[in-house]
């Protein structure tokens, strides 16, 4: 069931959607060569705190990996699609790239967003493959609108991307949010035919978030049971928004 939120629910997602965004912006600005992704993780976990809000990843249950996420943040570098956990021997070097993906809960409704930041010197195809993954969520932004369709998001998405050369992820999708991290309806960054195609009413928030790799779309998932990345080693790019459907337009209620 998809489930459209109040206007006094969308302002509570707002602060928790600016707080990821601050979060996530003083991360990236942390990020250069020598730091280590637990350097990451140790600064969002501060920042959490001091802001009173609850880590959205931190204890919540994958039956895939069949434990619980032990972190607050994903880090996932070059190859590594999603998922990829904090490790202080993870040392970012120049022509890195890492994907920050996190969330939080303010009073009982979460937010949820990622980017993808570049290490030093990165090469000119990895700087396109960020852009075109950014530019297509921001075309998909666009397509929310009340009256129009989920695979209106999905397949603009997919067109983009496939146009620059650059493949779509499959096996990871984007999602509804609210008072749950994870809520109706799935987002998939491609139209994927055999899902539902739900029209877009007032109310209801969307988390889209575009995973591109350079090469080839599969993934896999490596023995820590968690960090998925792409098969044939190419790098992959992140990026991420939670998105309300109004009658004014899209409203991004993970930046100001």
């Amino acid at each position: 069931m998809i489930v459209r939120k109040s206007r006094s629910e969308l302002e509570k997602m707002r602060k928790s959607g600016l707080l990821v965004y601050e979060i996530l912006q003083s991360l990236g600005a942390m990020v250069q060569e020598g730091i280590s992704t637990w350097d990451l993780e140790v600064a969002a976990v501060k920042m959490m705190k001091d802001a009173g809000a609850k880590p959205a990843f931190q204890n919540y249950y994958v039956p895939a990996a069949g434990e619980r996420y032990k972190y607050v943040l994903c880090t996932s570098v070059n190859e590594e699609i999603v998922h990829g956990m904090p490790n202080p021997k993870r040392i970012l070097k120049s022509g890195d790239i890492v994907s920050i993906d996190t969330g939080v809960s303010l009073n009982g409704y979460f937010g949820d967003s990622a980017l993808t930041v570049g290490v030093g010197e990165v090469s000119e195809q990895t700087k396109k493959l960020m852009q075109v993954t950014r530019d297509s969520l921001e075309l998909a932004i666009d397509k929310v609108r009340e009256g129009g369709r989920l695979f209106d998001i999905c397949g603009t998405v997919e067109e983009h991307v496939v146009r620059h050369g650059f493949s779509i992820v499959r096996e990871y999708v984007g999602h509804g949010i609210g008072t749950q991290l994870h809520e109706e309806p799935q987002v998939p960054n491609y139209v994927d035919k055999r899902n539902e195609n739900p029209r877009l009413r007032e109310g209801m928030v969307l988390a889209i978030e575009p995973m591109v790799n350079a090469g080839k779309p599969e993934a896999k998932v490596l023995k820590d049971r968690w960090t998925a990345v792409a098969k044939d080693g190419s790098y992959s790019a992140h990026f991420e928004h939670c998105v309300a459907v109004t009658a004014e337009g899209p409203w991004v209620l993970t930046r100001p």
